[in-house]
């Protein structure tokens, strides 16, 4: 289609669902007559803000490539009828949205679906269900289920990210929606001015800010003490493997849905082999260079990847593949590795030439590929649950992305409920890329307790970064007996230059990125009380503790 073709645009379109509720859409179309694919994106973040209805596509180019876009609010958010029940709606909503799409006047019969974050959720969840009239979907730094990445990471409250995501984006529209911009709506937006402060509020049910009215309230502890029925209704990942639909999945190695984008992504190959993955190093909605204390280039910028494209540029060629089927234009996988910052085409992820590697920890705080020698050894600290580590970067979901991404570890590497092992100054260049876990032997004299463990790269000049990082939460322990765990730490790509070194952190907290456990067996939702705990890290033979990482082998010489 010409660049410079008109666009119309009409405004709450009405889309009527099976139970009688209307959505309400706005659709962007070619002022051309003729018929189109529908690109249907649906966010509970107002189709009418451009910061959310456009974000990181532009509707308007993708019009000009020769599709009809169609933004919905989803049900019981902003325009829209309906209450809203997050996540659990979004299977049957999906698909007779779909199907509306499909059989609109100016579209061709096909549909594919676009979006970030909850909705990139919102084309999982359709796809599930299977719509006849949809062809593809671009699901970005999404999951498909919510006790692994949204609501809980290794059985720890994410804290900040719900507490963050519910003032921010979700409560507003609620007590506007039943009561209207009154008190309870001013007191919420106030209340993001000082969500530092709010973090740390305990017990978290009794959540001040959540308080302004009975409604949100219910909805606020619908996700703090989530039923098991709710739960499994609100996760369709057991599904993906069965699905045959093409899907461009992307992600960000900051982003706090990277396991889960890469969990989709491996699971619907499974079914269907026309699955792309590019993973930058972005974090969540941010693809800007620029992220934490690190720039990685111009190039890397969801703006001008490779100086060549843009994402709006990458959803048109993915769209045009599966509706035209031409060659395949986009590589299965698309990888920024980190140091180097350069962008890498892979066939597969896992990459299988990967040579995974245990790196052991040995006395005096060394990280070593050898196996220990001594029988055994240990080092201890001591877990205050009121001194906390503090969150400092990482794959977090703060207010407009502020602390998150790679930053100065130094701060945390200096505390003393941290314990540290890093390797010799690396004498060669060593690339890991893909999936890490931390395993430990560890005991606590509590019952109750967390474990977290973060991989951090650090420069000549001793300043350390993070790159990835994992929390454990045990419950119930045997007191004071050694016990192995594994932290998934998800997925990094990183060169550690000649010259650095790579560092292991073990603690027991990361907050406010996740709750505190109070090592009493309860938890901060439910209680103000804490006691401290005593832990240790055990390594040697009997207990051979280590990180396991993806090292990529050199290239072989002509």
């Amino acid at each position: 289609m010409n660049t410079n073709s008109a666009v119309l645009v009409e405004h709450n379109l009405p889309c009527k669902l099976r139970d009688g509720t209307i959505l309400y859409s706005n659709i962007y179309r070619p002022a051309a007559e003729g018929q189109y694919p529908v690109l249907l994106s649906r966010t509970p973040y107002n189709k009418d803000l451009p910061e959310f209805s456009h974000r990181y596509v532009d509707p308007f180019r993708l019009v000009r490539g020769g599709f009809v876009v169609v933004i919905q609010d989803v049900r019981g958010r902003f325009a829209s009828e309906g209450k809203f029940n997050p996540f659990v709606q979004e299977r049957k909503d999906g698909y007779d949205s779909v199907e509306w799409a499909g059989a609109l006047p100016y579209c061709n019969g096909n549909v594919a679906m676009f979006g970030l974050s909850y909705y990139g959720y919102t084309q999982i969840y359709a796809a599930v269900e299977q719509p006849p009239s949809l062809k593809a979907i671009a699901p970005a730094m999404t999951g498909s289920h919510l006790e692994n990445g949204l609501l809980f990471r290794g059985g720890a409250f994410e804290l900040a990210l719900f507490e963050t995501w519910f003032l921010d984006s979700i409560a507003p529209d609620i007590i506007d929606r039943s009561e209207g911009k009154n008190g309870g709506y001013n007191q919420v937006r106030e209340a993001v001015n000082s969500l530092n402060k709010w973090y740390k509020y305990k017990p978290v049910h009794l959540w001040p800010p959540a308080t302004a009215t009975k409604e949100l309230h219910d909805f606020f502890n619908t996700f703090i003490q989530p039923e098991e029925d709710w739960l499994n209704l609100s996760s369709v990942t057991e599904k993906l493997s069965e699905l045959e639909i093409p899907a461009f999945h992307i992600g960000g190695w900051y982003d706090c849905f990277l396991g889960s984008t890469i969990e989709n992504f491996e699971k619907m190959a499974q079914s269907n082999k026309m699955q792309k993955l590019m993973i930058g190093p972005w974090g969540h909605g941010d693809f800007n260079p620029l992220i934490g204390d690190r720039f990685f280039g111009t190039h890397s910028s969801g703006n001008s990847i490779r100086h060549q494209q843009d994402l709006t540029d990458l959803h048109l060629h993915w769209f045009n593949d599966v509706f035209n089927k031409p060659a395949a234009a986009i590589p299965p996988v698309q990888i920024f590795v980190m140091g180097v910052d350069q962008w890498r085409t892979e066939r597969e992820w896992p990459i299988k030439r990967t040579v995974y590697t245990p790196y052991y920890l040995h006395q005096q705080g060394q990280l070593r590929t050898d196996f220990p020698s001594i029988n055994e050894a240990s080092e201890k600290f001591c877990y205050d649950p009121e001194q906390p580590v503090p969150t400092t970067g990482g794959a977090t979901l703060f207010y407009q992305g502020i602390n998150s991404g790679p930053c100065n570890q130094n701060g945390i590497a200096a505390r003393p409920d941290v314990l540290t092992f890093t390797t010799p100054v690396l004498q060669r260049d060593v690339e890991i890329t893909g999936p890490l876990k931390a395993v430990l032997w560890v005991s606590s004299n509590r019952k109750a307790t967390d474990f977290t463990a973060a991989l951090i790269d650090v420069f000549p000049d001793g300043t350390s970064y993070n790159l990835a990082d994992g929390i454990i939460r045990l419950d119930p322990m045997e007191e004071n007996t050694p016990k192995q765990i594994e932290i998934d730490l998800w997925s990094t790509s990183n060169v550690f230059f000649k010259g650095h070194a790579i560092r292991l952190h073990i603690s027991s907290s990361n907050f406010p990125r996740y709750d505190c456990n109070p090592n009493t067996g309860s938890s901060m939702v439910e209680s103000v009380k804490s006691i401290k705990a005593m832990q240790t890290i055990y390594y040697g033979k009997q207990y051979p503790s280590y990180i396991l990482l993806p090292v990529m082998p050199e290239p072989e010489e002509d």
